[in-house]
């Protein structure tokens, strides 16, 4: 799943995120939009890490979703 996917299903992963980044608040999601950058800096913010930190989780975040998404896929095909 690529950014912009990120972005366009927001609403959708709302919990995927608030799952992985139990301290991010509805008001933070809100805020965040799904913007890569805003997401980065509450996570810098509630979690105390660096820009670079909180983009390596983001990315292992997403690759985490890409493979999710193929997972199901492939279920689909199958079943």
């Amino acid at each position: 799943m690529n950014w912009d996917q990120v972005e366009g299903k927001w609403k959708q992963i709302n919990g995927s995120v608030k799952e992985r980044w139990g301290k991010l608040t509805d008001d933070d999601l809100d805020v965040i939009a799904g913007k890569q950058n805003q997401l980065a800096g509450k996570l810098q913010e509630r979690y105390g890490i660096t820009k670079e930190q909180a983009e390596r989780e983001i990315e292992e975040w997403r690759t985490a979703q890409r493979d999710e998404i193929r997972r199901k896929d492939e279920t689909r095909r199958i079943a």
